[in-house]
């Protein structure tokens, strides 16, 4: 009963994420948190890196757990986690108090980048490692459920 709740999790976690994406950025850029710290604003923008890495994670777990990630569904899970970073820049362009730049996309971008190249590296490798036996060991206990 517990798998099969973690199983649907993980099923609707990256359009959960993706919601939680379109709300926050449909806020003012200080609606959040607003600190008077130099630090503040480069930390915000650094955000935008792991925001989408997380998004591509998500959407590598989404196909992990059916046991369906393979090398084109890994794009698939990049391409989808760039594409929505695209289009929440295009939707920022209409919000008032947001802006919209090509350096935010750039950012989103390589954040999702970096996820693909570690999944790419260290899951689709002909040698064993840790993060195959992590998703592996997941698709077989959670993935089993459904």
């Amino acid at each position: 009963m517990l798998l099969r709740l973690l199983y649907y999790c993980i099923k609707t976690a990256p359009f959960a994420y993706m919601a939680l994406i379109w709300i926050l950025s449909s806020l003012p850029q200080d609606a959040v948190i607003d600190t008077p710290y130099r630090w503040d604003r480069p930390f915000k923008e650094s955000l935008h890196l792991i925001e989408f890495g997380i998004l591509y994670v998500l959407f590598v777990l989404f196909f992990v757990v059916d046991g369906k990630l393979t090398r084109k569904t890994n794009v698939i899970a990049a391409v989808i986690a760039i594409s929505y970073g695209f289009g929440d820049e295009l939707h920022q362009y209409f919000v008032p108090y947001r802006s919209a730049t090509v350096n935010d996309l750039v950012k989103d971008t390589i954040g999702v980048l970096v996820g693909y190249i570690v999944v790419k590296r260290f899951y689709f490798s002909n040698e064993s490692t840790k993060l195959k036996a992590f998703l592996e060991g997941i698709r077989v206990k959670i993935g089993s459920t459904r």
